[in-house]
């Protein structure tokens, strides 16, 4: 028997596993890293972080990734070669913080690598009769296995697709298994590039449990931070944003698009969300010269508009309580902007569940692959592929 197959499979039978989570988001701000040990599987899944930290990205990565980040049409050169440049760069983040820590990449069991997505083309967006839904991440998980010495499982969402889903959003399995409680609805939140939320019944129905997308969060903020304030890559404390005025036109041209309409679940990224779909806006209502302040601050409530609205169509009179995680917590405006449309609603983060929110996502993906190797069939419905995902990389 190949000894790394023998390896994993005493991995899947442990009790106890260390599995490394990685995420990068498309706000490509850095590498989420959370060293993690899990115990059990499904909704028995037991988990501690152990260490976590952010390996911020040089401006030479973010400047490479944004060469083939979110176009339709790019340098299938560059392409290939970002694949497993993309790897080597997170394996090395991923040694020098084990090296951090005193923790000895031999006493890891797997390696949860989501990737970089560089392309998101669901059915909705792209409209081409004979294709379906499709994603792209990059980052070769077999380099990073063979750099780090770490059996890795990447590339998670293909099988969703395969199964019938969009890619996207993969966080109702994690959600369900750690979060979920009796008696009590809760909305798992995340403000990303992309806003995404998970519903969590308190019936512990797994059948009742999805996870949308509703729109963007950070990205086309970020994107105009970038474009007009040269050396900034996001308005920090919302500083330049806190200056404006919503421009009530705008913000009204903004919401007109028929992804808000769309029923739940759906998915959507930078391709659709992005300085174009501002511009449009911007001619539409001749606001092309307003000052940077107030364009950022009608963006803000943009994407605080679009996030309560969506909560609201979930759960209509019903009691819940939103915890929420992803960076987009940090920016106390669209935070005040998103309390505002949801009063009487009571707002805590993952921190409140013992999950550091700016490790959520990584953590999710441990998640995924101690499932893929140790989980049982859960049945999430119609609406979520009650699928395992991720591919198995050896050293």
């Amino acid at each position: 028997m190949n000894s790394n197959i023998e390896k994993l499979y005493k991995i899947s039978k442990k009790e106890s596993k260390i599995i490394i989570g990685l995420m990068s988001g498309t706000s490509v701000d850095g590498l989420d890293i959370a060293l993690c040990q899990i115990s059990g599987a499904g909704k028995n899944t037991i988990i501690k972080i152990l260490h976590f930290e952010t390996a911020t990205y040089k401006n030479n990565y973010k400047e490479e990734i944004k060469t083939v980040f979110s176009k339709k049409d790019v340098n299938l050169e560059k392409l290939c070669l970002l694949n497993p440049w993309v790897a080597l760069q997170h394996a090395a983040m991923v040694l020098e913080a084990l090296q951090k820590w005193n923790f000895s990449p031999t006493n890891v069991d797997l390696i949860a690598s989501h990737g970089q997505t560089i392309y998101h083309a669901p059915k909705s967006l792209h409209g081409k009769e004979k294709f379906g839904n499709a994603t792209l991440q990059i980052g070769d998980g077999d380099h990073l296995a063979l750099a780090t010495g770490i059996i890795t499982i990447s590339d998670f969402r293909q099988k969703h697709i395969a199964a019938g889903g969009e890619g996207a959003p993969l966080a109702v399995y994690g959600d369900y298994f750690l979060f979920s409680k009796e008696n009590e609805n809760r909305i798992m939140l995340n403000i990303g590039g992309i806003a995404n939320f998970t519903f969590l019944h308190g019936s512990l129905d797994a059948t009742k449990m999805f996870s949308t997308d509703v729109g963007p969060g950070n990205t086309i903020m970020d994107a105009y931070v970038q474009q007009n304030f040269p050396g900034k890559y996001f308005d920090e404390d919302a500083a330049i944003t806190k200056q404006g005025t919503v421009h009530e036109k705008l913000l009204e041209a903004l919401l007109d698009h028929a992804f808000f309409e769309q029923n739940f679940p759906k998915t959507t990224g930078p391709e659709l969300f992005n300085l174009i779909y501002l511009q449009a806006a911007q001619k539409k209502t001749n606001t092309n010269s307003i000052s940077h302040s107030d364009t950022l601050a009608t963006l803000n409530k943009f994407s605080a508009l679009v996030i309560a609205a969506s909560i609201k169509k979930t759960l209509d009179d019903e009691k819940f309580v939103i915890y929420i995680s992803g960076g987009g917590m940090h920016n106390p405006l669209l935070m005040k902007n998103i309390k505002n449309e949801l009063p009487n609603t009571i707002f805590k983060t993952t921190q409140d569940l013992e999950i550091n929110p700016d490790a959520k996502e990584a953590v999710l993906f441990a998640i995924l692959a101690n499932e893929c190797i140790s989980g049982a069939d859960t049945n999430f419905g119609n609406s979520t592929p009650s699928v395992r995902m991720g591919k198995i990389s050896l050293p």
